[in-house]
């Protein structure tokens, strides 16, 4: 079963890793840390001991969850920033280093369509390198 989790960046600088509701489980799930990588370890942490206490109270626990993490702009580019630079984001969705940067450190909120913009154009590139192949 697949389940969302939703990365955001919290007012006050730490990045939270939340499952979406979902009426096909009965317990929610969170994680929280400094960084997006931090988060996500601590929200399998949350996940496993979650597990080990329906084990440990006769309680049945879905054994086939799939996590997808979605992303708000600003965990995403922090999350990515050590690997892919203001300047190749530019070059890949159109939009400009400044703005960027503006939104990385949280001075800007992009709008839906801008975020729906750097969401296609990713994908797009993303599939562009998944046909290269190398002799």
């Amino acid at each position: 079963m697949k389940l969302n989790v939703v990365i955001e960046k919290g007012n006050d600088g730490t990045f939270d890793a939340v499952l979406e509701y979902s009426d096909k489980i009965t317990f929610g799930l969170l994680g929280q840390g400094d960084t997006v990588e931090n988060a996500i370890a601590d929200f399998y942490n949350t996940y496993n001991e979650m597990k080990q206490l329906y084990a440990d109270e006769g309680r049945d626990f879905p054994d086939d969850l799939e996590f997808i993490f979605k992303y708000d702009i600003q965990s995403f580019l922090q999350f990515y920033k050590g690997k892919l630079t203001l300047a190749g984001l530019e070059r890949i969705t159109g939009i400009n280093q400044v703005q960027l940067s503006q939104y990385v450190n949280g001075y800007r909120h992009p709008s839906r369509r801008t975020t729906e913009k750097i969401e296609k154009r990713l994908h797009s590139f993303g599939n562009e390198l998944s046909k290269v192949q190398f002799v």
